[in-house]
């Protein structure tokens, strides 16, 4: 999870830096919440942050200066030599996160793009697949064929709460109190 001072700086046209504070806050807590019952870690760089997670109950992987790739992919290994088999990677940024606990429910790779089929915004899989995340545009068709290369089942799950992500100014729903995030 990226700072929230500095997450959704494309978001400047549309939100302040407060406001983008705010709103990164404000949907990590909804995609943490939407994680409950399953354990939760949060691979971060950032001080704000990790004291966040932990006042979310949430374990706390320090990883600097790796990028998302790099951060996801040594979160999956911290949490495979911890002993946990299936992992479920879920992006910060999803206002309408609802029980992820269902992604990961099936053998192999579980994939959910993004509303657009470009993006992936949440992953399940087995800790020690040895999966090389490739996340940016046009990650999903990479994540396909990485799901393929490894020769794991893939279920790609259609999924309205877990497809919208906020990306860009036109993904931001105007609304009156930043509290309130898009239904």
């Amino acid at each position: 999870m990226k700072a929230f001072a500095q997450a959704k700086n494309r978001l400047q046209l549309a939100l302040d830096g407060r406001q983008r504070a705010e709103l990164a806050r404000a949907m990590a807590h909804r995609v943490v919440s939407a994680a409950h019952p399953l354990p939760v870690a949060v691979v971060c760089d950032d001080t704000e942050v990790a004291d966040w997670a932990r006042d979310e109950g949430a374990l706390v992987i320090w990883e600097p200066g790796r990028g998302l790739n790099g951060a996801v992919e040594a979160g999956v290994a911290h949490l495979r030599a911890s002993g946990v088999v299936q992992v479920t990677v879920a992006h910060g940024d999803l206002p309408r996160a609802t029980d992820l606990a269902e992604v990961g429910g099936a053998p192999g790779i579980t994939l959910v793009p993004d509303r657009y089929g470009n993006g992936t915004n949440v992953i399940a899989l087995p800790a020690s697949a040895g999966f090389q995340f490739s996340y940016g545009p046009g990650s999903f068709s990479r994540h396909l064929q990485e799901a393929k290369r490894l020769d794991q089942p893939v279920r790609v799950l259609d999924r309205p709460d877990l497809a919208w992500d906020i990306d860009e100014p036109e993904d931001v729903v105007p609304v009156t109190a930043l509290g309130q995030l898009p239904a």
